[in-house]
């Protein structure tokens, strides 16, 4: 009996292993603002990105998904969904940023506005032109993270969003401000792993392409080989 306690114990005490994973690639990806539209999904690199993706995670035997609400994020989780046995549950508050009237316009043409300065040195002072401010993506982002966390204490939770939400989060559980998120790579596909306990936040990965086993606690490891 006190055994089951002590083990009981361990589990509340162990941080949650959130894994922040970025959509694969659309025909899209890096040239265009796609941002909420709807009938965009993967191209078959991303497919062959979201397998491999899944490949990756599947060792750490996650106990939840979550995705966004957008077409790419869903078809990347469900590659994860069919390597994990897992359900992708909605995760709203985690979708890619309103982006307004600049939904559609190509990166070429935007970073020709003087707006464009702002949204890469002063963030927290933008707001895109009939959508929404990264004050508030910043906001959104982190209630429906720190939900997640509540939900699940202790265990490892994978995360399908877009590159602006997971960089505000990592800015976010880094100490940094705002302004510093675009300081943050995260490639389509990668994997950022935050540890997040009663203690506070601590960064364990960002911008991960490799391997994830390692990441398997060891007593976990070896309940797999048995």
């Amino acid at each position: 009996m006190g055994g089951h306690q002590e083990s009981a114990r361990s589990e509340h005490t162990r941080p949650t292993l959130l894994l922040l994973a970025r959509h694969a690639v659309t025909a899209d990806t890096g040239t265009v603002l796609t941002g909420r539209t709807p009938g965009i999904g993967l191209s078959e690199s991303g497919r062959e990105q979201a397998a491999a993706l899944a490949d990756r995670l599947r060792p750490l035997a996650p106990n939840a998904l979550f995705a966004s609400p957008v077409q790419r994020t869903q078809e990347t989780a469900a590659a994860i969904a069919g390597r994990t046995g897992l359900d992708v549950r909605p995760l709203p508050g985690i979708v890619e940023s309103d982006l307004g009237k600049w939904t559609g316009e190509r990166l070429e043409d935007l970073a020709k506005l003087d707006e464009w300065s702002t949204v890469q040195h002063a963030p927290s002072r933008f707001r895109f032109p009939g959508g929404e401010s990264f004050a508030e993506i910043h906001a959104r982002t982190i209630a429906a993270l720190d939900a997640v966390v509540d939900e699940h204490p202790g265990e490892r939770v994978v995360v399908v969003a877009h590159a602006d939400p997971i960089r505000v989060a990592l800015a976010h559980y880094a100490g940094a401000h705002l302004d510093q998120f675009q300081r943050f790579v995260v490639a389509p596909a990668s994997v950022s792993v935050v540890a997040i306990s009663p203690q506070g936040p601590v960064l364990i990965r960002t911008n991960d392409t490799g391997p994830l086993s390692d990441l398997v606690p060891p007593r976990d490891r070896d309940k797999e080989e048995r």
